[in-house]
């Protein structure tokens, strides 16, 4: 399986999951490590770039992600 290349310096798990160990494994096996189209950070990060990932949107929260992205491009049509 392919790791994503957000992994090494996605702030969910580097910043929010200290401590959570089994939890964040968990995580990355279902996100990280192989088709990562279902994490929303990464739908996010793919559609807008690095910089418009919320700091809060956790991966598993794709409706969140499409608000994001939606805002995003109504936005620059302004």
């Amino acid at each position: 399986m392919a790791e994503c290349e957000c992994l090494p310096t996605c702030l969910f798990f580097n910043d929010h999951m200290i401590g959570l160990d089994a939890i964040k494994e968990m995580m990355k096996r279902r996100y990280c490590l192989g088709d990562n189209s279902d994490c929303a950070r990464y739908m996010v990060f793919s559609t807008l770039g690095k910089g418009q990932v919320p700091a809060d949107l956790i991966p598993n929260q794709p409706d969140k992600a499409r608000a994001v992205i939606a805002a995003a491009k109504s936005h620059r049509k302004m």
